[in-house]
């Protein structure tokens, strides 16, 4: 009997074990862009095949919509062609978060002109338009490309968006500035065949300090000092969330600013060559890591693909408590840079092109997204904050929000997604509200995150959050299916980071979760020991209290 093989290249493998490696080597998916160009944008939505449809354009940011009106609960019983509309959602990447206010205007004109003035930021520092014709993307690609901006890569099997600490450059305890080294893996990496057939998604974050979930990222470098080589970073491999979550584990060494475009593509090239091609299930890097663990890997990476040792490094330092940088800060070199809460990641074209004619008008030209869907001005001149901050409020962008506010997150849903089972940003809009008024009294330092999600594959992060809502259809009191959540609680990241608790069996309804999360508020607020947090509070307290 022949033995079972992953499909790990680097072991000879290279027999397709499933159609999406198959479509990958019969033509690089980066090689879609001139039939869409030529083609697809000339002869419409119904001349796209199957593969390049629903696989190839991923790699230039190009998912199909979900077609409006379907319920979640027929997210899987229909086919993919009964699913989407002739419509796609367009990933921007953005590398680091960073934007001038040139290109903000132009990702708002893009949306106002060709995506019904849709703009979501997402929490890998990206912005996502829907309702995006083919007919319309090259035009898109032209504008955005004008200005130094693109969709290259931001989905599909390859090096996804770099995400780096939106305050770098500006941040007063930042030691190293990591903008060049992500400046230099774009203009190296990005778009390069070589690398665009990875086993899955690579997702990278890049940043002196640790605000940039380097917990959950398939590689991390994160800052910190070497007693004996200096500034540097500590590297951290196999980070992911979805069905199978991972915490990235530390390889122990220690990387210079200078070497870290060359260690991060060593890595890349680890996955690409040993990373499982079976399974689409088991074919994220963080299965490698936990399979081989970091011993190993340190082995093959120093050994096969850096040809030298790396030095042995400390451990960086853990923030005890989310840096989502909102509110008003001191910047390096003076100034302020602001930063402010987008209620979901929910924006719009119109108010984007607002936040670019207000921070002109407070001396900015530079803009940043976080990794948390907020949204930072900086280099605001002292006596313009007050102006700025009221200007923005209106828009629904706050610098001083409430708790809730402040924490709240969502991965698009049923409303676009083809993927979801429940709504989620309209919930968590609503859902907003109704926190605000029945819980304005809990202490805004200890602050309750509450991460909507509209199926498993956690893209809103639900695993560590305090209150992580997973999507289903669940049964009511009356026992009708509706859109509901399974709960997570107690997740987090940062110092004690671990994957949220789960009761066994408990759901909650949509309309129900006003009623549940204050239910579950209120017995924190309670119970909790003096400055405990409620991931503490949340592993050691009894099931009833969390029902």
């Amino acid at each position: 009997m022949a033995t079972k093989t992953n499909g790990q290249w680097a072991l000879g493998e290279h027999e397709p074990l499933n159609h999406n490696e198959e479509f990958k080597r019969e033509d690089d998916s980066l090689n879609v862009r001139a039939r869409i160009e030529e083609t697809y944008s000339k002869e419409g939505f119904a001349s796209i095949p199957a593969d390049d449809l629903r696989g190839r354009m991923r790699w230039w940011g190009l998912y199909t919509q979900r077609r409006d009106g379907i319920p979640g609960g027929q997210t899987a019983t229909l086919s993919p062609e009964e699913l989407e509309a002739p419509y796609f959602m367009m990933r921007v990447r953005i590398d680091g978060g960073q934007l001038t206010t040139e290109q903000l205007r132009v990702i708002a004109g893009i949306s106002q002109e060709f995506a019904r003035n849709t703009a979501d930021i997402t929490d890998r520092a990206n912005v996502q338009f829907h309702w995006i014709e083919v007919e319309n993307v090259p035009e898109i690609w032209r504008r955005l490309e004008a200005v130094g901006l693109e969709t290259t890569e931001a989905c599909g099997d390859c090096t996804r968006v770099v995400m780096g600490s939106p305050v770098a450059g500006l941040s007063v305890d930042e030691v190293l500035d990591v903008s060049p080294a992500i400046a230099e893996i774009n203009r190296q990496y990005v778009g390069d065949p070589d690398l665009s057939n990875l086993p899955r998604k690579f997702k990278t974050s890049i940043a002196w300090l640790p605000d940039a979930a380097p917990e959950i990222n398939d590689v991390s470098f994160v800052g910190v000092e070497h007693p004996e080589l200096g500034p540097g970073f500590d590297l951290h491999v196999g980070g992911g969330l979805s069905t199978n979550p991972f915490l990235a584990e530390r390889l122990g060494v220690f990387v210079t600013l200078d070497q870290l475009p060359d260690v991060w593509v060593a890595v890349v090239k680890v996955f690409r060559d040993y990373g499982y091609r079976r399974s689409r299930n088991r074919a994220r890097m963080k299965f490698l890591v936990a399979d081989w663990g970091t011993a190993k890997f340190r082995e093959v990476l120093e050994t096969e693909y850096l040809k030298s040792a790396l030095p042995d490094g400390p451990a960086a330092p853990v923030p005890t408590r989310t840096m989502d940088h909102v509110g008003i800060h001191e910047q390096r070199g003076g100034g302020k840079y602001v930063g402010f809460t987008a209620v979901a990641g929910r924006v719009s074209g119109t108010t984007l092109e607002s936040v670019a004619d207000a921070a002109e008008t407070a001396g900015s030209r530079r803009v940043r997204l976080t990794p948390y869907q907020k949204l930072i001005v900086a280099d605001v001149r002292d006596e313009s904050v007050d102006e700025l901050v009221k200007t923005l409020e209106p828009l629904g962008l706050n610098a001083n929000p409430t708790p809730w506010r402040r924490t709240i997150m969502s991965c698009t849903g049923v409303e676009y997604c083809k993927l979801a089972i429940v709504e989620t940003k309209e919930r968590a809009h609503s859902l907003l509200p109704e926190l605000e008024k029945r819980l304005a009294d809990i202490d805004p330092e200890h602050p309750i995150s509450v991460h909507l999600n509209g199926c498993a594959n956690s893209c809103a992060r639900v695993q560590v959050a305090d209150i992580g809502l997973k999507g289903q259809i669940v049964t009511d009191a009356d026992g009708n299916r509706v859109e509901g959540f399974q709960v997570h609680l107690g997740g987090r990241l940062g110092q004690k980071a671990d994957f949220g608790r789960k009761l066994r069996g408990h759901k909650v309804t949509s309309a129900e979760l006003g009623d549940y999360i204050e239910r579950v508020a209120r017995n924190f607020v309670a119970g909790r020991a003096d400055g405990e947090s409620f991931s503490d509070w949340a592993v050691r307290a009894d099931e009833e209290v969390l029902r």
